[in-house]
């Protein structure tokens, strides 16, 4: 084994001490330096090299013991010939003169060269321990689950909850607005104040509150400067007049919509985003309004740097009678942008239309200028601004994202079923009837064509609710599910695997320990228990139970920490209320590869060969969730 820096020589002294001791030679024959002092001068640089290469002359000295005559011809022959020192006997290389300051020398770079890698080496290391103990690893989502209760909530039907990462650990936060009571100074009684409010992803802890005019109506965090590092903004549209801006890492508010720029309307529907109008680098916003007299709906174009009205509203007479559709944004294959809106129908208007009536002129920016042929054809026949989309009893409206298109499809939830419109021209891809349908249809991929399917609850029955996953392709059922459930309405959510899977999760009804019990008093209801049901399209004879609450879900939203390939499921619930107190509000967080993990498994029809609880949790922890959202 060779060190760094360890030199090696060749030793040939053995081979030679016979012959100079005076032994046979089968090539030299018989020899003894002592008596043949007078041969050739061949045979003299022999005994020369050989004494040389065995001690040499030291201090005037041979290694005899003899001092040579100053005139001999060992002498002078040495000196003749100095390149003979160089070559033995039989050919090899022997060590030169000074071999003892050239092994020093080498011994020396061996030495510095040892010393400079353990130098480097220790270097290295204190490197890697101060990187280990300065840098800070990205922060991992350690708390899997929390819960935060916020309070008693008083009033408020609506439940707005919004998903953003405020802070920039990497983990989205939970945003979301709520009614409470507090004592008025004057008067001694309470009445309801409204909160935004900021809980930390990782831990559930208050990051920021901010207060607000009015109960809100719908949150929504999005970077009104595409491709800034500009910081989140969130919007907040109230159930009155207010819509406003708040910088989503400090909470405060950076713009408030005058509310006279309503005039006598109140806001109807959330903000909608629009592209940028003023060309100021920020995209601006459209919001409807109602009027408080009539039923005119009034269209306001709204500056999102400075929250300032972009000329007049504009109104538009409206017939129909359900419920407010829109207003939705629509931008087409092509470039053209409509809004959709109505009362139990879905009309569209063009964003040029509105702008320039809004700002009182004959031209819009060329932005705007861009027409969709089969949109405009659907005009009415005295060339109204307002385009006919659908009239049959519309309840909801979505747009989802259509397979190899950057366009998006329309489903619309109707009384009597569900219709997918092909947003390119407007035709019916489906239709389906499904009387009872109320609740809005969620959209993941459960079959393999790549195309959105639907999640539905429909109420079958009193006390239950039919679960059901419709072909996105065809309409048909692909998967169906009867549950108990007395709750209207319990949201559904869906999140995306790695591999172009969704799960779907959803509330069932279960029995409480408490109705098991004897002991209980007759003519009083035990408490109900929710259970969290996840759904995986590999294995559609069964069903995970994630968790159970006694309260009610009234939002969900599921988040993506994209670090970790992991989801996480948020919700808003209101708890269990005392007689004479307002239900509590509890915020919860799931993550749900651990609960994946941990859940429990509901058989809902036997197969073969049957599922094994190994086979199963090896394929669960497998599992990577992505962030792709299915609406555009």
């Amino acid at each position: 084994m060779t060190w760094p820096g360890q030199s090696s020589g060749t030793f040939a002294t053995c081979p030679f001490s016979e012959d100079v001791l005076g032994k046979k030679s089968p090539d030299l024959g018989e020899y003894d330096p002592l008596t043949q002092a007078d041969s050739d001068e061949s045979e003299d640089d022999l005994v020369l090299n050989l004494q040389q290469k065995n001690g040499g002359v030291k201090n005037g000295k041979s290694a005899l013991g003899e001092a040579p005559e100053p005139d001999s011809d060992v002498e002078a022959a040495g000196a003749a010939k100095p390149h003979l020192s160089e070559v033995t006997a039989e050919g090899f290389p022997s060590e030169p003169l000074g071999g003892l300051e050239q092994k020093t020398t080498s011994s020396l770079v061996s030495y510095v060269r040892t010393s400079v890698f353990l130098l480097a080496l220790g270097v290295s290391m204190i490197l890697v321990l101060l990187c280990a103990f300065l840098i800070p690893c990205p922060p991992r989502d350690l708390h899997s689950t929390w819960s935060r209760r916020l309070g008693s909530q008083a009033g408020g039907d609506l439940s707005p909850l919004e998903l953003a990462d405020v802070n920039g650990d990497g983990l989205r936060d939970v945003l979301l607005s709520f009614v409470t009571s507090r004592n008025g100074s004057a008067v001694g009684v309470s009445r309801p104040a409204a909160n935004l409010v900021c809980l930390s992803g990782m831990n559930g802890s208050a990051l920021w509150s901010s207060p607000l005019p009015e109960e809100a109506r719908e949150i929504m965090c999005l970077d009104l400067m595409p491709g800034s590092l500009a910081e989140t903004t969130c919007l907040v549209t109230g159930i009155h007049k207010m819509l406003s801006a708040f910088n989503a890492t400090s909470g405060k508010a950076i713009w408030t919509l005058n509310p006279s720029s309503l005039s006598n309307g109140t806001l109807a529907a959330p903000v909608a985003v629009l592209p940028d109008l003023d060309e100021d680098g920020v995209r601006d916003l459209v919001v409807l309004a109602i009027g408080e007299v009539q039923p005119d709906l009034c269209f306001l174009l709204v500056s999102g740097r400075t929250g300032s009205p972009l000329g007049r509203p504009v109104k538009y007479n409206i017939v129909g009678v359900g419920n407010l559709i829109g207003p939705q944004v629509y931008v087409t294959a092509n470039g053209a942008v409509y809004i959709l809106f109505g009362f139990g129908n879905i009309q569209a208007v063009a964003l040029r239309d509105i702008f320039v009536q809004a700002q009182n002129r004959d031209s819009s920016p060329p932005s705007l200028q861009i027409e969709e042929p089969e949109w405009e054809r659907r005009r009415s026949v005295n060339l109204s601004e307002l385009i006919d989309i659908y009239s049959d009893g519309v309840e909801l409206l979505q747009l989802v994202k259509a397979p190899d298109s950057n366009c998006s499809n329309l489903l619309i939830t109707t009384r009597q079923g569900l219709v997918l419109l092909r947003g390119q021209n407007l035709t019916p891809y489906w239709t389906l009837s499904l009387p009872g349908l109320r609740s809005q249809p969620t959209p993941g991929y459960f079959t393999d064509d790549q195309t959105l399917d639907f999640l539905l609850q429909i109420q079958d029955g009193i006390g239950m609710k039919k679960m059901m996953v419709v072909d996105g392709n065809s309409s048909s059922i692909a998967w169906s599910y009867s549950a108990p459930c007395h709750v209207k309405d319990m949201p559904a959510t869906s999140a995306l695997t790695a591999d172009q899977k969704s799960v779907f999760l959803f509330w069932a009804e279960g029995q409480s320990a408490a109705a098991l019990n004897s002991d209980i008093v007759p003519g009083t209801e035990p408490p109900r228990v929710y259970h969290l049901h996840l759904l995986h399209p590999a294995f559609p004879s069964i069903l995970l139970d994630l968790a159970n609450a006694t309260g009610t879900v009234t939002a969900s939203e599921v988040g993506i920490n994209d670090l970790w390939k992991d989801a996480f499921y948020v919700t808003r619930m209101t708890g269990l209320n005392s007689e004479g107190h307002p239900a509590p509000l509890v915020v919860s967080k799931l993550s749900l590869r651990w609960a994946l993990m941990e859940g429990q498994v509901v058989q809902l029809k036997e197969t073969t060969p049957k599922i094994g609880r190994g086979e199963l949790r090896r394929f669960l922890s497998r599992i990577k969730f992505v962030d792709s959202p299915y609406q555009i």
